[in-house]
């Protein structure tokens, strides 16, 4: 279990991160949508997972590389809004739990379908 100011954390995080991303120039990271966040070794590193859905492997590789390189601006933006004295080191991964439900989700049609073309 994650204590209450851990996951405090979290969810501030879950709402500065995006509005972090909107004041960057770069228009094919200000509007990426951040899923989810996950603080480890208290608020020393976090996991930012964002849907990467819409993309391609290739393009998810060059999405990634661009986190990196605003990830002082995003620090400096969150450090700035919250007066924190340190700001996590973050670390960008694609999320692909909407993925895997689409693929659950499509595996259901298709066992109702069977069901009902053998009734």
């Amino acid at each position: 279990m994650k204590s209450v100011n851990l996951q405090r954390t979290e969810s501030l995080l879950m709402e500065l991160i995006p509005e972090a991303l909107s004041t960057l120039g770069d228009a094919r990271i200000n509007t990426l949508a951040i899923t989810h966040v996950n603080c480890k070794n208290g608020k020393y590193d976090a996991l930012v997972y964002f849907d990467g859905s819409d993309y391609e492997k290739k393009e998810i590789t060059q999405m990634i590389s661009l986190l990196n390189k605003a990830n002082g601006r995003l620090k400096s933006h969150i450090l700035a809004s919250t007066g924190w004295y340190k700001c996590p080191d973050f670390k960008f991964l694609n999320d692909t739990a909407l993925e895997q439900s689409r693929n659950i989700e499509s595996l259901f049609a298709q066992i109702n379908k069977s069901k009902s073309d053998k009734e």
